[in-house]
């Protein structure tokens, strides 16, 4: 069967019947934006600067960096995989464009050449770890749980050994200018920008290409997505240098937010985005998910973190609040699953 006939196939056999299917789930999770809304009305009763325009603006930006880390999941458990080694690859990338930066700062080059090199940084460390991750888990067959877990190891003993366990510091002003301080619209948050600008580009990509009508098919309906003749393997491949490549673009905001290169800076961010992924109805199960209620989920677990910040919950009780939810979210998920 020759790739030609791809696209016919898989917009009549898979994808479009597997989301079709699937709407009733999607739509039970447009209910989040009313869940979060309660949630703020309710904590605002105990601490009244839960509603404050200044905590609103900083729960929209948060989440705007949940967000390409929980999109970045949402690509690889679509195939019925996840990325463990998210958040260290978020470090280790960190790391790079803050080593790489402040030695041609120090040279007295253009700061837009600055902007150019940290750019390709974040592309090619990226494209290193999701070719890595897509290699063994398409190519070879090996578990994704495995292979990610062995690059998140990889990658946290690469970020600590580059930067010699600390912060790097003084990376140039105009990477923050760029993607954090900057003004592109005014009275807009330019990371809030940025995560709309990456949210439209998954939509097209997801629901208007081959390339994402295949991962659904992939993880929903593997014999249908053999039978289509679609090339599993080099789209899983895909699937994890794209996942990648979200990461690093997340990391390069995170890093202009914080001026530094941090070798610890993805610590929390594997589970915060799965986590995310999964509230956003995104089915462990694979096949089944989109951008539109993903960001509900990343608002959601951002706007629960701020609230229990506001309220001074432990960060341990945190994090077991966290894990509840999660579960919480595969249970439903099962339900829905076994109804539909």
């Amino acid at each position: 069967m020759s790739e030609a006939s791809i696209p016919n196939l898989a917009l009549t056999v898979g994808p479009q019947e597997d989301r079709h299917r699937s709407s009733k789930r999607l739509g039970f999770m447009l209910l989040l934006p009313i869940i979060i809304a309660a949630m703020e009305l309710i904590v605002s009763l105990i601490e009244p600067r839960v509603l404050s325009g200044h905590n609103l603006v900083n729960v929209l930006v948060q989440s705007s960096y949940l967000l390409l880390f929980a999109s970045a999941q949402m690509i690889v458990i679509l195939t019925g995989g996840f990325d463990l080694s998210l958040g260290m690859a978020v470090s280790v990338n960190s790391v790079a464009i803050a080593l790489v930066t402040t030695a041609l700062a120090a040279t007295g080059v253009s700061p837009w050449l600055l902007v150019v090199v940290g750019i390709v940084a974040c592309i090619v460390v990226g494209l290193l770890v999701g070719t890595f991750n897509g290699f063994f888990v398409s190519r070879l067959g090996i578990n994704p749980f495995i292979v990610t877990l062995g690059s998140l190891n990889i990658c946290y003993g690469l970020a600590t050994t580059i930067s010699g366990g600390r912060p790097v510091f003084n990376v140039p002003d105009v990477i923050s200018l760029v993607f954090y301080d900057g003004t592109i619209i005014p009275g807009v948050p330019t990371p809030v920008i940025l995560a709309v600008v990456v949210a439209v580009l998954l939509y097209l990509l997801l629901d208007w290409t081959v390339f994402g009508r295949a991962l659904y098919l992939i993880g929903g309906n593997p014999r249908a997505a053999n039978l289509a003749g679609i090339p599993g393997k080099r789209y899983l491949f895909l699937a994890y240098i794209t996942c990648s490549l979200l990461a690093a673009f997340g990391s390069l905001m995170l890093t202009a937010r914080t001026g530094s290169g941090e070798p610890n800076l993805g610590g929390g961010l594997m589970l915060e985005s799965i986590a995310a992924a999964v509230i956003g109805g995104v089915s462990l199960q694979g096949g089944i998910g989109g951008i539109i209620p993903v960001i509900f989920g990343s608002v959601f677990v951002t706007a629960l973190s701020n609230a229990m910040d506001l309220l001074e919950v432990g960060g341990y009780v945190q994090q077991i609040l966290l894990g509840c939810v999660i579960i919480a979210a595969i249970f439903l998920d099962r339900v829905r699953a076994t109804r539909s």
